[in-house]
């Protein structure tokens, strides 16, 4: 990922990739050390073996841990960095931190933290839940102010990974299996609008909302599917975004209504941003900015049509995501 950024990135390439990489550095050295600590007081790294009490020992682990998986997701405030690495990435690398690289964090907490530390995860669980409402709180009405498209999904993501992080700390099932699903569903809906994002950027060479207006007239493709990759952003019902964010929602709920009821604000404010933006694309006259408009080519189309597909049909029958972890996630409560 460095060198994608650094090698095909955007003018701001170099600000991006030191962010990227302090940050990362920081978190990975916050882990190295937490893993080396449980190596010389238990003689094992294995997670099959590992599992500490409600100690002082085992806090001090948490947090090392939780700190750099904390810069992973990312939560506020060690968020700063994804926004000007997605805004700088080429559309690989966009789409690589969208879909796989801030999902491993969610695979931290439910491979190492809740497993081995559990005492100590519902121990920190009031402070997580915390974490994620501001961040969720303080994306949605960021995400309200940027004007660089990337940058409005970017914001957007770290948002919605917040609601996921919520449902995974909730000590339930149910948000458990959001969570994950929430994960899964926007790792495939993000790159989706990415994929949108560089169309437009690919034919005009801008990423700033105000060059763009009245799409739909000359590209009724494109807004069709922006319109409908929207509404996942969004969590409508009949997408897999919807199953996952009402089951984190509603596991969140049975562990602190307060904190979720304010992070339920997200759900009117991503409508507000979302609805905002494509509006703004595609409705109006056309801008005097777009003199050669160009309907989506047909390798674009085939690109983006699975994840559509991927998408409707997890959101119709999400049983084999949920089967194919329940076992799991009934072994991490237990």
């Amino acid at each position: 990922m460095l060198f994608m950024i650094g090698v095909w990135g955007g003018d701001r390439k170099v600000a991006a990739l030191s962010y990227f990489f302090l940050y990362t550095l920081v978190g990975s050295l916050l882990m190295l050390l937490a893993i080396l600590d449980i190596a010389a007081n238990s003689g094992s790294t294995s997670m099959v073996l590992l599992e500490y009490p409600l100690t002082g020992y085992s806090r001090l682990i948490w947090v090392g841990i939780f700190m750099a998986l904390w810069i992973k997701t990312p939560l506020v405030p060690f968020h700063l960095w994804l926004p000007l690495a997605h805004s700088e990435a080429p559309l690989a690398g966009s789409i690589l931190l969208a879909g796989v690289m801030i999902k491993l964090a969610l695979y931290g907490f439910l491979r190492i933290m809740l497993p081995i530390l559990p005492e100590a995860s519902h121990y920190f669980s009031p402070f997580v839940y915390a974490l994620s409402a501001v961040t969720i709180l303080f994306c949605s009405l960021a995400t309200l102010r940027q004007i660089d498209l990337k940058q409005i999904i970017a914001y957007s993501s770290i948002g919605h990974m917040g609601v996921s992080v919520m449902g995974i700390f909730s000590n339930k099932l149910t948000g458990l299996e959001g969570g994950v699903l929430l994960a899964i569903a926007y790792g495939i809906s993000s790159p989706a609008l990415f994929i949108l994002v560089t169309v437009l950027y690919d034919r005009y060479h801008s990423r700033l909302l105000r060059y763009y207006r009245g799409m739909a007239i000359h590209m009724p493709m494109f807004v069709i599917l922006l319109f409908i990759f929207t509404l996942c952003n969004i969590a409508v019902p009949i997408s897999s975004n919807y199953v996952g964010e009402f089951l984190s929602l509603l596991g969140a709920y049975q562990f602190n209504l307060g904190l979720t009821a304010i992070a339920s604000t997200s759900v009117f404010l991503t409508a507000c941003y979302a609805i905002w933006l494509f509006n703004r694309v595609s409705y109006g006259y056309t801008s005097s900015y777009l003199l050669r408009v160009k309907e989506l080519t047909r390798s674009e189309y085939h690109t983006l049509m699975p994840l559509l597909v991927v998408t409707v049909a997890l959101g119709v029958f999400p049983d084999p995501l949920v089967s194919v972890n329940l076992a799991y996630l009934c072994n991490v409560l237990n």
